[in-house]
């Protein structure tokens, strides 16, 4: 019989007999990209409190522990610390920059301010082989982000690859199995990163690499039907992948003792309300409530512009409406939603540490503290791809998998500065436009994200001999793998074209589009 450790903020367990890794969070906000690369290499991870005590550690039962990046210098008094002990539990050990260095100076190495700060792409030199690069080239790009580094390394490390401004690039201790690499390998920037987190899973922690997506689903649906037993589930839809699969991994769990709520709050596209009835009522036959609700978003969103503020008001009334609306529904126990790690960390939720809040999620931290339910979020700990990959698995239709994201407040973060419904029909229209003209060249699949987004700034234009002074709007596409980091889309200047011209001339109150350029980091991907 197999033992399961519980996760108190998603209710989801896994058993005990899956290899894990443990990923300690020094507040880099991208130890998730650590934790994808991870799974893509067949080996379950969680991302755990900086400071876990050995016993912890002990009770999770992992075969490798990675030290997260991180902000602070180790030589702070404020900066985060592991448990010295955690070196000495027998267990692999990868320390990735702020680990590689927090782990040399807890074995007595030493860690300092250098004059050069090493930032972006350079060229890593393997100086003495190791099983960590195995099958790894003497010489390949990495990337790098730091503006300290371990100066000496004591008489128990030895340094294994150096580079033109580091001369201590990765290092492993003469005794114990601990590991260090200044460079990220778990970014794509690094061009055999892969290689390496490879090798220290399967040469040095001996992974099997026998974890599975369809794993996942199968545990997770055990242990939902175990866990809400006879009372019933509400998940609230939005349109969107995260909501449609969380719906359909509970329905495949329970039956019809999930109730999907819609509410339609109107700040959802063109349309939407519509096509989530149709899939719900017609693909699973779900028990559907729709709660019209425009009149009541729009008056808590007035006068309001702040994005955070925004995001707070639309989680609180949006709980409310679900609170109303399950109050008309017998023996509902569970509240579902869509949660990501990605929301998860923005939000400065997903470990109680030293990770800085980038944006609050409404599905995360703008919920009231009492929700009347128990909470249930079996993505919690996926990224988008894993998501749309267990959408498959579980039967829905690619249309629905591959849909671009939307964001939980909908077009509110989208309609820049304070809301009105004119706003809103003009921001809808220009984004129905942007998607139709993608779909028509063919490149929607090629996108990841693509929308509009309506300016709060007016600018002057000439229409038929007449001056106008109408809004901005701007078009927002990215490529990305992980939603973490994202590139723009170099879409063809001719749809681009249709696109603009469609808008000036169809959408009445916009007479400039402007094409958003920019990356994440440093912008996110939305706009507010």
């Amino acid at each position: 019989m197999s033992v399961a450790t519980p996760n108190p903020a998603t209710g989801h367990q896994v058993s005990l007999q899956t290899e894990r890794v443990l990923i300690l969070d020094f507040g880099s906000q991208y130890a998730q990209l650590i934790a994808r690369r991870v799974r893509e290499l067949n080996v379950y991870c969680e991302i755990v409190r900086h400071d876990i005590t050995p016993e912890q550690i002990r009770k999770h039962g992992p075969i490798g522990l990675i030290l997260s990046g991180g902000p602070s210098s180790v030589y702070e008094t404020t900066a985060p610390k592991c448990h010295p002990e955690i070196f000495d539990l027998g267990i692999p050990v990868l320390g990735i920059c702020y680990g590689m260095q927090l782990a040399c100076e807890s074995l007595g190495g030493k860690v300092s301010n250098t004059p050069t700060r090493e930032y972006g792409r350079t060229i890593c030199e393997v100086s003495k082989p190791d099983p960590l690069f195995k099958d790894f080239p003497q010489q390949s790009e990495v990337w790098m982000s730091h503006g300290d580094q371990v100066q000496e390394v004591g008489s128990r490390f030895v340094p294994l690859a150096k580079t033109g401004t580091c001369p201590i690039a990765a290092v492993r201790h003469e005794t114990l199995p601990v590991y260090g690499l200044q460079f990220h390998p778990e970014v794509t920037h690094t061009a055999a990163g892969k290689t390496l987190l490879k090798n220290f899973l399967y040469e040095i922690c001996r992974c099997k690499g026998t974890w599975q997506l369809s794993n996942f689903a199968e545990e997770a649906i055990a242990q939902i039907r175990e866990r809400v037993g006879n009372a019933r589930v509400i998940c609230g839809l939005s349109g969107g992948v995260d909501s449609a699969v969380v719906a359909a991994l509970i329905y495949r769990a329970i039956g019809d003792q999930l109730s999907c709520i819609l509410v339609d709050n109107g700040l959802l596209r063109k349309n939407e309300s519509s096509l989530v009835v149709d899939e719900f009522t017609n693909h699973f036959r779900a028990d559907l409530h729709v709660v019209e609700a425009e009149d009541r978003f729009l008056n808590v969103l007035s006068g309001i512009s702040d994005p955070q503020e925004k995001r707070r008001r639309i989680g609180h009334t949006f709980i409310e409406c679900f609170q109303a609306e399950a109050a008309k529904i017998e023996n509902v126990r569970f509240l579902a939603q869509g949660t990501l790690y990605p929301d998860v960390i923005e939000s400065g939720a997903a470990v109680d540490g030293p990770a800085a809040t980038i944006k609050l999620h409404h599905n995360v931290g703008g919920l009231p503290e009492k929700l009347g339910f128990e909470l249930i979020e079996p993505l919690r700990d996926l990224f988008k791809d894993e998501v749309r990959k267990l959408g498959i698995e579980l039967g829905l239709p690619e249309s629905l998998v591959w849909r671009h994201p939307f964001p939980g407040p909908g077009l509110a973060v989208r309609c820049l500065g304070e809301i009105s419904k004119e706003k809103l029909e003009i921001l809808r229209h220009a984004d129905t436009i942007v998607l139709e003209e993608i779909h028509s060249a063919g490149l929607y699949r090629e996108t990841s994200q693509l929308f509009a987004v309506l300016l709060p700034v007016q600018s002057v234009g000439v229409m038929g001999d007449a001056r106008t002074y109408e809004f901005v709007a701007a078009i927002r596409s990215v490529n990305t793998d992980d939603f973490m980091t994202a590139d723009w889309s170099r879409l063809p200047y001719d749809v681009l074209a249709r696109m603009s011209t469609r808008i000036i001339n169809e959408v009445k109150g916009v007479n400039r589009v402007c094409y958003d350029i920019s990356t994440k980091p440093p912008a996110t991907i939305e706009w507010e």
